[in-house]
């Protein structure tokens, strides 16, 4: 199966990975070469991480890493693949727009899955041509080792297309979990709240961030305290994914905290940057 992936940051590199890793040919796409670039190498890098540990050869990893191949337009991309996962910026509009440009270059059998943390798979269908053959394949970070795969039927996804990709996930050594179409999906719905609540509890003054972290790790026995991790997410992404739920479900318990707001808007995402909550070396 020849696969495209759309977008190279943290999210479409590690599909890209996980897909070739498992023997399919890939097609990594994104408009900028130097983050094809980059791609490359943290595939690299986290493939030599993997033959440390003993769990692929060396002759696996480059085996891996000889099945990626790199595009910078999109329709050369996308002209032969059988799957297109997109994995762009949480925007709908962008979305929208690479699914239009998808659906007119792929061939008309190819199944087109978005990666989307939150916006809804029905309206992203709604722009092709082909939305029985459009879901959610939403992965999550880091895509190497996560075994999750929230698989997202739209109002039109097909049983032969659901099948296909409940099937697909599974033979990327990752659970298959079916959801239906709602902002946030379950994973984000359930997650983005307590997230928010934590950062409103540091600009309230109730508690410092590594309080916070220490209350749920030691308390609720989460590996990662919600702070920590949602400088790992990504500040922006946690902004986008708040913002899509309080926009479509109305409900203002979805409000993002207005301390989120300010430190997106200086640049502090978390550990992309260097600089969220915690200081961390530059990406």
């Amino acid at each position: 199966m020849l696969t495209s992936i759309i977008g190279a940051g943290t999210m479409g590199n590690g599909i890209a990975h996980v897909f070739a890793q498992h023997g399919h040919d890939v097609t990594l796409v994104d408009v900028a070469q130097d983050r094809l670039e980059s791609a490359r190498s943290t595939i690299e890098r986290n493939l030599g991480r993997q033959v440390g540990k003993g769990v692929l050869t060396q002759a696996d990893a480059d085996a891996t890493l000889g099945r990626i191949a790199s595009e910078t337009d999109l329709e050369a991309g996308v002209a032969g693949a059988d799957l297109v996962v997109e994995a762009a910026t949480e925007n709908p509009q962008l979305k929208a727009d690479i699914f239009r440009r998808m659906d007119a270059a792929a061939p008309a059998g190819a199944i087109l899955a978005s990666n989307t943390s939150s916006i809804s798979i029905t309206q992203i269908a709604g722009a092709t041509g082909r939305p029985a053959q459009v879901i959610g394949m939403h992965f999550f970070n880091p895509v190497p080792v996560m075994k999750l795969v929230e698989v997202v039927r739209g109002l039109a996804t097909s049983d032969e297309t659901f099948a296909t990709v409940r099937d697909l996930a599974s033979a990327l050594g990752k659970t298959p979990v079916e959801v239906n179409d709602a902002p946030g999906f379950v994973s984000n719905r359930v997650l983005m709240p307590m997230i928010n609540e934590a950062i409103f509890c540091v600009h309230e003054g109730v508690a410092t961030p590594e309080a916070v972290d220490d209350v749920m790790k030691l308390g609720m026995a989460h590996p990662m305290g919600p702070i920590a991790l949602a400088d790992f997410i990504g500040l922006d992404v946690c902004l986008s994914i708040l913002e899509v739920l309080h926009r479509e479900l109305g409900d203002d318990k979805y409000r993002p905290c207005p301390l989120l707001r300010k430190m997106v808007a200086a640049g502090r995402l978390g550990r992309k940057s260097g600089q969220g909550f915690y200081e961390y070396g530059r990406a």
